[in-house]
């Protein structure tokens, strides 16, 4: 895959640095990465930026993973942005949450490279055959 740009959204700067190590691990080439601590952030970073792929907490202060991701749609540089959800929060009640909030993944914590892999590659491969799809000659 060509360099993709990635936005992480999560609270914990330790954290955001392990989601970019798995990613780069799971061997997704990442040409740039942002990040932010909480999704009020993130939304500003939207606003001056575009990315290929947001990993985005559930539990942070400020703005939440959920309300931010339902924000995403008043944001022109992340329409069709796909969102992965990486959280601790392992019930099946948060998952559908996310899910019908506009994620199009889901990875609990702990997670390895290789679940990082088995989320992110499909949803990145989708949106690119979407773009496609879309793209206007």
């Amino acid at each position: 895959m060509d360099g993709i740009t990635a936005l992480i959204v999560d609270d914990s700067s330790v954290m955001r640095k392990i989601v970019e190590r798995s990613l780069r691990q799971a061997g997704i080439n990442l040409a740039r990465v942002f990040e932010a601590g909480n999704g009020a952030e993130a939304l500003s970073v939207l606003v001056e930026n575009r990315v290929d792929l947001i990993l985005c907490d559930i539990n942070m202060p400020v703005m939440d993973g959920l309300e931010f991701v339902k924000q995403l749609s008043g944001v022109p540089n992340a329409k069709n942005v796909p969102v992965v959800m990486i959280t601790t929060e392992g019930s099946e009640a948060h998952v559908v949450q996310a899910l019908s909030c506009g994620a199009r993944g889901y990875i609990r914590k702990p997670f390895t490279p290789e679940q990082v892999k088995e989320q992110v590659i499909p949803v990145l491969a989708g949106n690119q055959e979407a773009r496609k799809l879309t793209a206007r000659p």
